[in-house]
């Protein structure tokens, strides 16, 4: 039987690294780094970043899109919406022949063109669970870039729904990247989430858990970033981050959260 989940390379780096060369190095960058991330040219001086540039997961991830392409070269392969938020490289994966699904607003991914003998490329970002499951009752080939980073972050929530916590996570409603991370909740019954996007809102969470909010407000403000169906008032709540997302506000947002979600599990415990 043919092998249909690939997450771990396909062991052709070196047949892809000259394409990988040719289309993201560059001889200015390698000038610059090495006048010490200087260059003056005139009276004209470039500054370059010591630290840029894509990450390990996306590094993995493009390499990984490349070697499908390398591994499958008659086969039509798919790439459920941007690989990475990157139009030069999600153009680069087109000119390649690989044809992008896009989500409508408010819908779901259109995969009714995708069949059994084709190649879908899930992006760094993961894919929800039912976009999963989905895909893998057509029976294609997959080929799963997502950051392990990433999956770290769906392994807490997971964790979270499976004890009956909510997962309070740091992200954009909207993103791939959180859809994806909130949905590790319906792998259980009854599992739900909540989207905060800043400090703001971080607050008006702590304070409903606090027992100084309204009820009325706290569902009016997280109605699309939150379960259907969620009722804080019967909830106990943990904290995930997008692995995308600034670290600065995330570790503060989950240090405002601590107090708490610890006094409410207090009280729960108590009840």
């Amino acid at each position: 039987m043919e092998q249909t989940y690939f997450r771990k390379g396909f062991g052709l780096k070196g047949a892809i690294e000259g394409a990988l060369v040719s289309d993201y190095h560059s001889r200015v960058v390698d000038a610059v780094r090495a006048a010490g991330y200087a260059l003056t040219v005139g009276d004209l001086t470039f500054r370059l970043a010591r630290e840029f540039g894509f990450c390990y997961g996306v590094d993995r991830a493009v390499e990984y899109a490349y070697e499908a392409r390398t591994k499958f070269p008659d086969r039509r392969i798919f790439l459920v919406g941007e690989i990475i938020h990157n139009p030069h490289v999600n153009d680069k994966l087109r000119a390649m022949g690989v044809t992008t699904l896009h989500r409508p607003d408010g819908g779901e991914f259109d995969f009714g063109a995708v069949r059994a003998e084709d190649v879908v490329i899930l992006p760094a970002f993961g894919v929800t669970v039912r976009d999963f499951e989905r895909l893998r009752a057509i029976g294609c080939v997959l080929v799963d870039t997502t950051c392990g980073s990433v999956l770290n972050v769906w392994k807490r929530v997971d964790s979270y729904a499976k004890d009956g916590f909510t997962a309070v996570i740091h992200g954009k409603a909207y993103h791939e990247e959180t859809k994806a991370t909130a949905s590790q909740v319906n792998k259980y019954p009854g599992g739900k989430y909540v989207v905060v996007r800043d400090m703001a809102e971080a607050k008006v969470v702590c304070e409903y858990i606090e027992g100084a909010g309204s009820r009325e407000r706290f569902v009016e403000l997280f109605a699309s970033k939150s379960a259907p169906g969620f009722d804080p008032s019967r909830r106990r709540s943990g904290r995930a981050w997008r692995a995308a997302m600034e670290r600065s506000p995330s570790p503060s947002i989950s240090a405002r959260s601590t107090p708490s979600a610890r006094r409410r599990r207090t009280a729960r415990t108590r009840s």
